[in-house]
């Protein structure tokens, strides 16, 4: 009654949508910026929200300048007459909306997408949203730590969900809980279940409905138990009374003390032949339905005929419609549908595991997964194989797959070509029929012809290695390292499972650098270049140098910035330009040419936003551009004369002409008559920015004026900070170790007013990444092209260097690669994605990719088997859109039929052949075509 009341009042204020938008805008911003572990986010179904967006804006001027919370989620087309929305209503949400009279014990779709199907909204939103317009039902997540290093922070929409197994009676319950939850509550949630005490149960990691491990310590979370989703929970009763359990029985799933009719929650007696389904199915959605489904065959509670090699599945025949059974999307799994459906169509896979592989199956070995993930694969593969086209859940395959590669697990997007390299890798290893791999030493060629060096490497290699998926897809390339100061050769031959090509179609690279002067003739600049893709430093300096117009007498100085200091000098000029990332920071300074110098690094210091200039020196922040000047060493260093090199290269930015003339010191009255060079804020062009000694003794004759004081601090030894206007006449010692000099200059409102320092603040990086352009999509990429740049020779990376065996010593040797042994399917990927330290990139490149006749016999190095390499494509996966809300498609031939198909998730469609190419394609899989001249063991 008292929400009802306040609701009432609260619409009776009569807000206006404006006044609506600008107070949920002010509530998210602020919680937004507090936001931390253990917060209470909120769903809220996408179409609702997108009804009262439209609602709030519908006044507003299309402002692309307005960055208020709510406008980056409103669409234009908003109409001056619409009404206020209905109450909230996320019914679509959920399974059940018979069972939305609570607050908990609520199972949303799982295949829910965020802005898509719902939106999150903080803890302070909805309730404010809720008290104007009520409904619900509510649906509370929580905010927990994620990622490897536990710091970042996610919602988590999907808890675990759990099934109870209780023994020896056999009930059984489905419980949602955090994966972020202790063992101990886990513990206290099953007894509150099943009316048990804790002194009475043990419970146990029942994983493949085999005891894993016993869950004893109550402090772990599930999450550090490896606890996956849908797994079993086995609830073992102690000292159990005539044979039955201590606790009663139930009908019915309780979920925080509410009743759940979800079709998932199975409830088998072990004496009845019968089986029950609580609530009942016809009270569920067909989502939950066809989960029940699933959920009970993969238990084995019904069809044991399932157990036998055949099951009811068969081989199918000529013309039948198998095959072409979809996927379904179990919550952003369409990367792993994706990769699935080219895997299961892949001729010689859809053999072999509708075929009993089981005597195949390693079971020893310690590399792969004791044969489970190929168990999980083959089931999958049937299934989608059998008769009939109900798609299949593949929710038993992803929860044995989350339990070897966590990486995978929950419902995040992730790249289809990582989970395909894991899977091809994890099949090889559970079917891999060598038992006992035998230690080989691989020798260099020495001379001896590659013939027989590729020969003994794949014959070594299939002394450890042999399955179903080396047969199939592995091959062999000629490595060539040249080590470039002693030239010494090193070949090797190794297998591969896949080639990934790049994208690239050019040999070269366009960076921009900001340039600095250090005479105070010019202000910051940046300047874009176009290099050798795969250059030197030399190269990027040279032509900077040429841009910028260096004088004969500089040279310019390369340095990297990172956190508002220099991260490294660039000065070898050998460093290869693939070290630099494009979301890399550069700086060049026009330095003179001088012998015996150091560096001195002049890093910019504010306050934050909202401290006082009469807070401790602590409190100030690096920010902005480093800058680097250099210093003789073969005068005395004096403080003075770092003063006048300071402000000479800030006097291009000072705001007001008549400061020109302002004398920074009484070095300025002393010297500006005799020596022009030293005028620091005339804007013209110095011959040298090292001052004279002459100039140094003049220094030392008045004392500075306090007209442009900047407060410089020099940073000694244990980080001690001394004021160089203090010390201006003396000299600056410096231990001989030392390499550059360190001084801070702290900004304070007053200077910032007398400066301009944008142009320290917004350095550019190395490449900004902007749309594709109109010209970029009409200028096709050939695959031989790419196939090209993969072949082409390069260096190593530094952190790649070769140890060369003649020198003794890390080389950055030269690398060249060359196809040598092809497989009977050739899996290419498309690099498509570049990941950095700040962002991640896609690059929409159209590649012209060959349907039919991929002719590799010119790329193919081995001239022992000179007959033509001729591939048909058969399946390739898709990926569209961007990053973060992309989405993966496969695209596949039946090869029965003679017919393209797409299959997106649990859509499976006719296409025709000019459809399949297309700038979405990722990965291909290709099929080496019989030819009448063609060797099989090429």
């Amino acid at each position: 009654m008292a929400a009802v009341s306040m609701r009432s009042r609260s619409r009776s204020m009569e807000l206006s949508p404006e006044e609506e938008r600008i107070l949920i805008r002010d509530i998210a911003l602020a919680a937004e910026a507090n936001s931390k572990e253990g917060d209470i986010f909120y769903l809220l179904t996408q179409r609702w929200w997108q009804h009262w967006i439209d609602y709030v804006n519908q006044d507003q001027p299309n402002n692309p300048n307005d960055a208020s919370f709510v406008s980056e989620h409103y669409d234009s087309a908003g109409s001056s007459t619409l009404k206020r929305p209905a109450g909230i209503d996320n019914s679509d949400l959920i399974y059940d909306a018979a069972s939305a009279d609570t607050n908990s014990g609520i199972d949303i779709h799982d295949t829910l997408l965020e802005g898509r199907d719902y939106v999150l909204l903080p803890q302070e939103v909805w309730n404010q949203l809720h008290t104007w317009y009520g409904g619900g039902p509510t649906l509370p997540r929580k905010v927990i730590s994620s990622g490897l290093s536990q710091t970042e922070m996610a919602v988590e929409v999907y808890p675990l969900r759990l099934q109870l197994l209780v023994m020896p009676k056999g009930d059984r319950s489905i419980i949602r809980i955090s994966k972020k939850e202790t063992i101990a509550e886990l513990h206290r949630r099953a007894c509150d279940i099943f009316d048990l005490s804790m002194e009475q149960v043990c419970i146990w990691d029942y994983y493949g409905r085999r005891k894993h491990a016993l869950m004893n310590d109550m402090d772990k979370t599930l999450d550090d138990a490896n606890i996956q989703m849908d797994q079993d929970i086995l609830v073992e009763v102690l000292n159990p009374v005539n044979g039955t359990t201590l606790g009663r029985s139930t009908s019915s799933v309780r979920y925080n003390g509410s009743l759940e009719k979800e079709g998932a929650s199975v409830l088998v007696e072990p004496s009845k032949s019968s089986l029950s389904i609580a609530g009942g199915l016809s009270a569920t959605k067909g989502a939950s339905r066809s989960y029940s489904v699933e959920l009970i065959q993969s238990q084995g509670l019904i069809a044991r005929e399932l157990d036998t090699p055949y099951g009811t599945i068969g081989v199918s025949t000529r013309g039948s419609s198998c095959g072409l059974t979809g996927l379904q999307n179990l919550g952003n799994t369409c990367f792993m549908n994706s990769a699935i459906q080219c895997l299961v169509h892949t001729p010689e896979f859809a053999r072999y595991f509708r075929e009993d592989y089981h005597q195949e199956i390693n079971w020893q070995n310690p590399l792969g997964m004791v044969g489970e993930l190929a168990l999980a694969f083959g089931e999958l593969l049937r299934k989608l194989w059998a008769p009939g086209r109900t798609p299949v859940a593949p929710r038993p395959f992803k929860t044995k797959l989350a339990r070897f590669a966590p990486q995978f697990s929950g419902y995040n997007q992730h790249d289809s070509q990582e989970l395909l390299a894991f899977l091809l890798d994890g099949l090889h290893e559970d079917l891999n029929r060598v038992k006992h791999k035998p230690y080989i030493k691989s020798r260099d060629a020495d001379g001896r012809p590659d013939e027989d060096v590729a020969d003994e490497y794949w014959a070594n290699h299939i002394a450890r290695n042999d399955s179903i998926i080396v047969d199939v897809c592995q091959g062999q390339y000629k490595s060539t390292l040249v080590c470039p100061i002693c030239n010494k050769v090193s070949v090797t031959f190794d297998p591969f499972m896949y080639l990934s090509l790049p994208l690239q179609s050019t040999t070269t690279r366009t960076m921009t650098v900001t340039v600095f002067t250090c005479d105070g003739s010019a202000l910051p600049s940046a300047c874009t270049v176009t290099v050798p893709k795969q250059g030197r430093c030399r190269d990027l300096i040279q032509m900077l140098s040429n841009a910028s117009s260096v004088k004969h007498t500089e040279k310019l100085l390369l340095v990297e910035i990172q956190h508002h200091m220099v991260q490294r000098f660039l000065e070898d000029p050998l460093i290869s330009l693939s070290t630099i990332k494009d979301d890399d920071h550069l700086a060049a300074f026009k330095v003179p040419k001088l012998a015996n110098t150091k560096y001195l690094q002049l890093i910019h210091r504010r306050r934050e936003q909202g401290n006082s200039d009469s807070q401790i020196t602590s409190g100030w922040k690096p920010y902005g551009t480093p800058l680097v000047l250099p210093i003789s060493c073969d005068d005395e260093i004096i403080g003075g004369n770092i003063l006048m090199m300071v402000h000479k290269m800030l006097s291009p930015m000072l705001r007001t002409k008549s400061l020109e003339r302002t004398k920074i010191s009484g070095v300025m009255s002393a010297t500006e008559g005799s020596d022009p060079s030293v005028d620091l804020c005339s804007g013209e062009a110095c011959t040298d920015s090292v001052v004279s000694n002459s100039a140094n003794k003049d220094i030392t004759s008045s004392k500075p004026v306090s007209s442009l004081e900047l407060p410089l601090q020099l940073v000694g030894e244990n980080n001690t900070c001394t004021d160089l206007w203090v010390g201006v006449e003396k000299a600056i010692r410096l231990a001989s170790s030392s390499t550059s000099i360190l001084i801070y200059v702290d900004w304070s409102q007053k200077f910032l007013e007398k400066y301009d320092t944008h142009y320290l603040e917004n350095l550019p990086e190395v490449f900004k990444y902007g749309p594709v352009t109109k010209k970029a999509r009409t200028e096709p990429l050939s695959l031989y092209t790419c196939l090209e740049a993969f072949l082409r020779e390069e260096p190593l990376v530094p952190e790649d260097m070769w140890y060369c065996p003649q020198c003794k010593e890390r080389r950055q040797a030269s690398k060249k690669l060359d196809l040598w042994r092809l497989p009977e399917v050739l899996v290419i990927h498309l690099k498509r994605f570049s990941y950095s330290r700040s962002m991640k990139h896609k690059l929409e490149t159209f590649v012209d990719f060959p349907i039919h006749d991929f002719d590799l016999t010119n790329y193919v190095a081995s001239k022992k088997n000179a007959r033509r390499q001729l591939y048909e494509l058969y399946a390739l996966t898709n990926h569209i859109g961007g990053m973060g809300s992309g989405h993966y498609t496969a695209h596949i031939k039946l090869l029965d039929e003679n017919r393209w198909y797409s299959f997106d998730d649990s859509c499976v469609s006719p296409i025709n052949e000019e459809e399949v190419k297309s700038g979405a394609a990722y990965v291909l899989f290709y099929r080496r075509v019989a030819t009448e001249d063609a060797d099989a063991s090429c």
